[in-house]
């Protein structure tokens, strides 16, 4: 297991992270992911400290809290061997203080979320999702507090669009306060818009990316062909309308080309889509889930081995769309490219 820096930061991450959102198992999305319990997690958690995958990711709302009350009970007597990544700023409830990042809130959610997981501090804590109705100051300053109390130590968001980013990384930098290291992101073969604007954005201002769903919601499992009908044991059937939409075209093409290297390779189809992902500009970690043992250590098979030049080119191609205005006008332009090299996304 390789380490990297998480963004422009100090703290060293692994290329692969455990997302936690298979433990509690309660609710229609969360339940359908998983309902792995404190025994069964000491197991995965046993297996992924072996392979050096030291770091852990949850939120509040994973199973309405039961996710990181899990987490937390696996992890006792090894809390000083891991990191834990936590989120919250989705609504848990629905009275008018149960969503959002005011300060009251993120101060009551970092509170709720160190007892559920057993501990004093939370590594690396993000916002769930930007919260357009309170001014970024009072986001920032409240987490910056809670940095300087010892109750988180890294500050992140997930989800957020360039300019809301963008916006808070300048306040922080105006008022001396913690910056955001980590983007938690959706991206994948089959769902690249990371890349248009978040990933350029991250490489300039020193933002890592922490990506969840790698496998494009459970896509590029290996189990969905071209022709044939979704398999029965599939989770999508419950879940497909929580998660980002892909066009069937593009996930079977790429599929065919992953099905082809994973051939050459000797891998799965599932590992080849992962490594494929750890070898993009700004990813720090990609997170992946397991409801069992040998999911884990299948997943644990991206790691350790590369994809060549070659098949990396055949994958960027079979997954490449149009890029949307405003990013494909001006790349059309002869020189630009000379004076915009552009990321590898």
């Amino acid at each position: 297991m390789e380490f990297r820096r998480l963004g422009r930061s100090g703290l060293l991450v692994p290329e692969l992270s455990f997302g936690a959102g298979t433990f509690g198992g309660r609710g229609p999305l969360f339940g359908a992911w998983g309902s792995t319990d404190v025994a069964e997690a000491r197991e995965i958690v046993d297996v992924a400290l072996d392979a050096g995958m030291t770091m852990f990711d949850t939120a509040d709302v994973y199973s309405d809290g039961a996710s990181e009350e899990v987490l937390g009970a696996a992890l006792a007597g090894r809390r000083d061997r891991v990191l834990i990544s936590t989120k919250a700023g989705l609504p848990t409830g629905d009275g008018p203080g149960d969503a959002g990042t005011g300060r009251g809130r993120l101060i009551d959610a970092v509170e709720a979320a160190l007892r559920r997981l057993r501990t004093d501090r939370i590594d690396v804590f993000q916002l769930h999702a930007h919260d357009a109705g309170t001014p970024v100051e009072e986001v920032l300053s409240t987490l910056d507090r809670l940095v300087a109390d010892g109750k988180i130590r890294y500050v992140g968001v997930s989800n957020f669009a360039g300019w809301e980013l963008m916006k808070s990384l300048a306040a922080a930098d105006r008022h001396g306060w913690n910056r955001y290291v980590v983007h938690q992101v959706y991206y994948s073969l089959i769902g690249r818009d990371y890349a248009r604007e978040l990933m350029p954005l991250g490489a300039a201002e020193g933002v890592g990316a922490m990506v969840w769903s790698p496998l494009g919601w459970g896509r590029l499992t290996g189990r969905i062909r071209r022709g044939a009908p979704l398999p029965e044991a599939s989770r999508l059937h419950r879940t497909a309308e929580f998660g980002p939409p892909v066009d069937d075209e593009l996930l079977f093409s790429v599929v065919d080309v992953l099905d082809e290297i994973a051939a050459e390779t000797g891998h799965t189809v599932p590992q080849v889509a992962l490594n494929w992902l750890l070898r993009r500009p700004t990813v720090s970690s990609v997170i992946v889930g397991a409801r069992t043992v040998e999911q884990l250590r299948q997943n644990l098979g991206a790691v350790g081995w590369r994809l060549d030049a070659e098949q990396i080119a055949r994958l960027d191609a079979a997954s490449a769309t149009e890029a949307p205005y405003p990013y494909f006008p001006y790349r059309r332009q002869e020189g630009f490219a000379r004076v915009n090299p552009p990321l590898a996304g």
